[in-house]
């Protein structure tokens, strides 16, 4: 039983001590900070003094005061994380500063990221000022830029099990300084720690170590990149779900009073995806007239098996007879955006409503082109 807990205690100091190594500063034997400089190299006046090589001199313009041996920081710098589309960072800079390029054309560039950072400081209960806003005006070409600031972000850090007392108290304030070029198409972003407090059991204080600064700088900023890069995804996702939803394709009448396919999709672009429709649907195009915009097409019901239903590779049937067909396209409106599609069979006649109708669960998605990209 001794023995047992002569061993616990061993394990219990061994990993208390390796808590103990401080991952920030240097480990390691630094006499070499303790030597005295060495005398400099005296040459007999008899003898020829040697020649110098400029390029091993060692300048003694360096910071004296900097930190030596155990005292060196050795953290390795933050750096910014361009995860969000088309953003970028400034290459070569201390600065917690990126750039972001217009993605969506319908959304104003400055606003979206104005509103993931709002986004990101109200999850995190922290509310902002406004500090300084300018616009161009008149003769100034100089692009907008907006001033921000938040409140107080604090951390604790508590100890103990059953009475908990607190370890370490930081709290920390920052700026976000947006820049909108002339163009619109391009904003930056730049955060910088504006207050800093620190409570400790050794007091409080309200200075910061330089690489401490930096690193808050740029994890305060990767935070609203990846809040841009979340919103992004977000209005991605609604985008794709309203072209889903929305319904191209109707049943309505061509401008000879036919009973036709009304799409809303310019001519020259339906014209262009149309093949596509038909390979998927067991149509082959035998002939067409470009400049009437007809296509002369032989109809074969596909044939499907189980393993097509098994392994998810049938495509939906028309339902029409085994032959030939013409689909005409012609526009509908002034604006070119919206095109009749009109079936005729061998003889040249419009297929009827009833036929229309009936093909309709097929060929809406099919002239939607919405499960094909």
């Amino acid at each position: 039983m001794n023995r047992q807990l002569f061993y616990f205690s061993v394990i219990s100091f061994t990993l208390s001590a390796c808590s103990s190594v401080d991952s920030k500063r240097a480990q390691g034997d630094f006499d070499y900070a303790k030597k005295p400089e060495s005398k400099e190299f005296v040459v007999p006046e008899n003898l020829d003094k040697p020649a110098i090589q400029q390029e091993f001199l060692i300048s003694n313009k360096i910071n004296h005061q900097g930190p030596v041996g155990e005292n060196m920081d050795i953290r390795a710098p933050s750096l910014v994380l361009p995860i969000a589309a088309s953003s970028r960072v400034v290459s070569e800079s201390g600065e917690a500063i990126i750039w972001f390029d217009k993605v969506f054309e319908d959304k104003d560039l400055l606003v979206f990221i104005k509103n993931a950072l709002i986004s990101q400081l109200m999850s995190d209960d922290v509310s902002y000022d406004t500090v300084s806003s300018s616009k161009p005006s008149g003769d100034n070409l100089k692009g907008t830029s907006e001033v921000y600031e938040s409140q107080w972000y604090h951390s604790e850090v508590e100890t103990g099990w059953l009475f908990t007392d607190v370890e370490l108290s930081t709290s920390m304030r920052f700026r976000y300084e947006f820049y909108l070029k002339p163009h619109g198409r391009s904003v930056s972003l730049k955060v910088s720690l504006i207050d800093y407090m620190k409570t400790d059991n050794d007091g409080g204080t309200k200075s910061i170590d330089p690489i401490d600064k930096q690193r808050a700088e740029m994890a305060m900023l990767n935070e609203v990149v990846g809040q841009v890069d979340y919103n992004y995804r977000l209005q991605q996702r609604e985008n794709r779900l309203m072209r889903a939803n929305q319904k191209l394709v109707t049943i309505g009448e061509n401008k000879e009073s036919e009973t036709a396919y009304v799409v809303e999709m310019s001519l020259d672009n339906l014209w262009d995806n149309m093949p596509i429709f038909f390979e998927k649907h067991g149509f082959t195009i035998s002939d067409l007239n470009e400049t009437n915009k007809i296509y002369y097409v032989d109809f074969v019901k596909p044939e499907t098996s189980i393993w097509d239903s098994i392994w998810g590779d049938d495509q939906p049937v028309i339902e029409v007879s085994d032959a030939k067909y013409q689909f005409v396209l012609a526009p509908l409106d002034d604006k070119n955006q919206k095109t009749s599609v009109s079936i005729y069979n061998a003889n040249g006649e419009p297929l009827t409503l009833e036929v229309l109708e009936r093909i309709f669960p097929v060929m809406e998605p099919g002239l939607s082109f919405r499960n094909f990209y």
